[in-house]
């Protein structure tokens, strides 16, 4: 059967302002997750110092909540499809507030690690649950630009997170140093992020179950209320498309990814494909380790903290030019331009690092223009990345999928790209120790030169087309 969509260009008020509504709830979960990974970006050589940690552990203390968030997204999707959508948001939720809480009064390096990683199976679960549910609730019309609603509230939470940390570095004189109640100021930033835990979970129980989940569990009527605030009009037939597109004979699982002849489906690789490309550009050492990397070659404390945060800012506005663009100008073509964009500013960084003079303790010593240019080159990656492969790659990963397959393959390419993320973060600091920021940043410009072709060769279009007819 068949929708017509054209009657959304007469959708009420109403139903947008729901719609952006239940949207943007789901998208808190974006925020903490952006909150949560980049807040310790402050607060990485006061850890070192607090616990007179290795390079190693200081790693994993780093990337350990992108381990929790590898777990959490995969398991997520099976989740979601036994106990519901918003079960698995309330979930997230408590595991991020018990984090924040753990992080910020941990004993040694070792429960340090553990409560970043319950912190991370939260963000992990709401890496997959956001971008089905505002999938599984937006008209085709308007898909693209609510899934990059996520998008939006993860760089919103990472700006968010790195303000955090600058002021209250600057108050305390150091992260090192004590602040409030005399409670060492690293600590501090990671309690802030108890509030917006709660503030999520409330939002989740305010707002009603995916409509394609209910009638996938055989609850039409809820579902036809849900859609009823959504799209209007006659809805039986309606339900009706979409229950043909949900019904399997049996939960879904992993199995369902698998085709007769060839292993996973192509689709799923594809997924999987875009998510290890959206890290293996290295996007993710600019916001977890930008602090260091800018003292590491020749910035203070604080100009580095106040470069982090402008960086931030870029990352937010190129997300709202992807909003603005995403239904008419599609997918595929931001995310080409952003790969090409990437390839450029990344190779320029390779070269700005991998030719300059080395200071007494090994770190590339950019004075004058020099410095500048690798400064601009660093903020234009990110404003190539911002409009294209941040956002977009979670808008498909939303929408690629079908209705029968959709939260277990997202929980893979989810998975995948946590893992990836979880490789550059880890490998990062040893790579900057023993080969240097120029190789590091060479290896990140191959990976944005091979997501050119990626785009070009296997990614389809999905711009206005209905879940369906995925």
């Amino acid at each position: 059967m068949s929708y017509n969509y054209q009657k959304q260009a007469d959708t009420s008020k109403v139903n947008i302002s729901f719609i952006i509504l239940i949207a943007g709830a789901a998208a808190l979960g974006g925020f903490l997750f952006g909150f949560d990974t980049a807040i310790v970006n402050g607060a990485v050589q006061a850890i070192q110092v607090a616990f007179q940690a290795s390079p190693l552990l200081v790693g994993l203390a780093i990337s350990g909540a992108l381990l929790g968030s590898a777990i959490g997204a995969f398991f997520a999707g099976q989740l979601a499809d036994r106990f519901g959508r918003i079960k698995v948001m309330l979930i997230a939720a408590i595991f991020f507030a018990l984090s924040s809480v753990g992080s910020g009064f941990p004993f040694t390096i070792y429960d340090f690690i553990a409560w970043r990683l319950l912190g991370g199976l939260g963000v992990g679960l709401a890496s997959v649950i956001a971008p089905a549910y505002i999938a599984e609730c937006s008209p085709a019309d308007l898909r693209g630009r609510l899934g990059s609603l996520q998008q939006l509230a993860i760089v919103v939470g990472i700006f968010v997170a790195l303000l955090c940390s600058f002021f209250i570095t600057v108050a305390a004189g150091s992260a090192e140093n004590p602040w409030l109640l005399g409670i060492p100021a690293w600590r501090w930033m990671f309690l802030t992020e108890a509030l917006p835990s709660v503030l999520y979970g409330i939002a989740a129980l305010n707002i009603p179950e995916s409509p394609r989940y209910l009638i996938a569990q055989g609850r039409d009527s809820e579902a036809e209320a849900v859609l009823s605030k959504i799209e209007g009009g006659d809805l039986g037939a309606r339900v009706e498309e979409i229950r043909q597109t949900t019904l399997m004979g049996h939960k879904p699982r992993f199995s369902d990814l698998l085709s007769r002849r060839s292993g996973l489906l192509p689709i799923v690789w594809v997924g999987m494909g875009l998510s290890a490309l959206q890290q293996f550009v290295g996007i993710n050492v600019i916001f977890y380790y930008s602090s260091v990397l800018w003292r590491s070659v020749g910035f203070s404390e604080e100009d580095s903290l106040i470069i982090t945060v402008i960086t931030g800012v870029i990352n937010i506005f190129t997300t709202l030019i992807a909003i603005a663009y995403v239904d008419k100008f599609g997918r595929k073509p931001l995310l080409l331009i952003g790969s090409i964009g990437m390839t450029i500013t990344l190779g320029t960084l390779a070269v700005m690092f991998g030719n300059a003079p080395l200071d007494a303790n090994g770190n590339p010593n950019l004075t004058g223009s020099n410095g500048i240019i690798a400064l601009i080159a660093a903020n234009l990656f990110v404003f190539c990345y911002g409009f294209s492969w941040g956002p977009v790659v979670w808008v498909m990963l939303g929408e690629m999928f079908n209705n029968k397959i959709r939260a277990v393959a997202l929980s893979v390419a989810a998975a995948v790209q946590w893992v990836a993320n979880f490789l550059i973060s880890t490998s990062f600091p040893p790579l900057l120790a023993t080969f240097g920021l120029g190789a590091a940043y060479g290896l990140y410009t191959i990976a944005a030169a091979i997501s050119i072709f990626f785009v070009v060769l296997l990614v389809k279009e999905t711009k206005g087309k209905t879940l369906e007819q995925m």
